[in-house]
């Protein structure tokens, strides 16, 4: 059988990758410490789990309209009014099966075969392979430390052509945690306005945020910039919620009606009594959400401590999301040989820096327990010591 080509040239996932891995050699017995998913090690809330439950016994079980239950794209519309500061109909809002998914249809929705999209690198993996798949060119915006890790308005400009129709922007950022702030924000749509780009803006980590850092919404920069914004977001980093597999993307109604029949011929509507879990996580208390920042703000520092006390490595300090993107540069290997013995020698599993488009830095997640970060970096510095 042959294989359509365009599936075929797909990369697998290496953040799946390295954590299938880490995971099996659990399995076998060893004690591996994992820095791999990037998956809150806390159960999701009760209150969202029990209004699931109830869902089940009240036998909401059937499908559901394709865009998401009327109720959770009511709730959907008013969180984003009231903390976002963007006025969506609930028919400019399509609920998927995770933010990934909705990345996949507005990707698939928007680029043409050709189409030139900038992507700011470091990336998200997924993002480079949805690219492709959607028939678009993926043009790398290469950011470093000297900038925080953040691209500049003058970069966005200098790699526009005239096939460039896309642009992605993801603040709070994986794999670097950096965060955008309103004035950086403000420039790089300027440069879409100027140019008749449209923004793919993913803000799946708004809620986990440092410092005192505020998360900003492109599309709430005026009207110009949100009929050409679509915000992607969802529930499993705020909420513990992986499993539950809800996201959502707003945007001008033409494009979301066009992914949304997209989706209706692929998947349909997500889980009926997951959403139900996901109106309880919009419209209860969340103070859940608070209490998971505090520690994953407490494991962010003890992290970053001990990264910087390793000779050879330096670490910007993350704004945001839980990973840290420490450079190894100065151990002359590059990121996929540096991953590959690190959990070999030592059973420590994080992700090479070469699958987000940075071979000089791995990441590691701290969405996991203080007991397995102190462990593995213990076992990071006895490893270092070594090379």
């Amino acid at each position: 059988m042959e294989l359509n080509p365009r599936v075929a040239a797909i990369a697998p996932s290496v953040t799946l990758a390295v954590d299938a891995k880490a995971k099996a050699l659990q399995a076998a017995g060893e004690n591996v410490c994992g820095f791999g998913a990037g998956e809150p090690d806390f159960d999701t809330p009760e209150h969202i789990k029990e209004a699931c439950h109830k869902a089940l016994k009240d036998g909401k079980t059937k499908y559901a309209p394709n865009a998401g239950l009327p109720d959770l794209l009511a709730a959907i519309a008013d969180k984003l009014k009231n903390e976002n500061k963007v006025a969506y109909g609930t028919d400019q809002i399509l609920v998927s099966n995770g933010a990934k998914h909705s990345l996949f249809n507005i990707f698939m929705t928007l680029c043409r075969e050709g189409d030139e999209v900038l992507l700011p690198a470091p990336y998200w993996v997924s993002y480079l392979e949805m690219i492709r798949m959607a028939g678009g060119v993926p043009v790398l915006v290469q950011a470093d430390e000297s900038q925080a890790l953040k691209v500049t308005a003058a970069q966005l400009e200098r790699a526009i052509t005239p096939r460039t129709r896309l642009l992605v922007l993801n603040s709070p950022s994986n794999p670097t945690g950096a965060v955008y702030t309103e004035a950086e924000l403000r420039a790089l749509a300027a440069v879409a306005v100027a140019h008749d780009l449209t923004i793919i803006s993913d803000e799946i980590y708004e809620r986990i945020c440092y410092d005192g850092v505020q998360p900003f919404s492109v599309a709430s920069i005026g009207p110009e910039v949100c009929r050409r914004t679509i915000t992607i977001n969802g529930f499993s980093k705020p909420y513990a919620m992986t499993g539950w597999r809800l996201g959502y993307a707003a945007g001008p109604k033409a494009v979301i009606q066009a992914a949304g029949a997209l989706q209706s011929h692929s998947t349909s509507a997500p889980n009926t009594f997951a959403m139900y879990g996901a109106v309880a996580a919009l419209r209860g208390p969340q103070d859940c959400v608070a209490r998971m920042v505090k520690a994953f703000d407490e494991r962010r520092h003890y992290l970053v401590g001990r990264l910087a006390a390793m000779k050879g490595v330096t670490c910007a300090k993350p704004s945001g999301a839980f990973y840290v993107f420490p450079n190894i540069r100065s151990f002359g290997l590059d990121s996929l040989t540096f991953s590959a013995r690190l959990l070999e020698s030592e059973k420590v599993a994080v992700v090479p820096g070469a699958a987000f488009g940075a071979d000089a830095n791995i990441r590691l997640s701290y969405a996991c327990s203080m007991e397995n970060i102190r462990e593995g970096m213990d076992r990071l510095e006895r490893f270092l010591k070594k090379l």
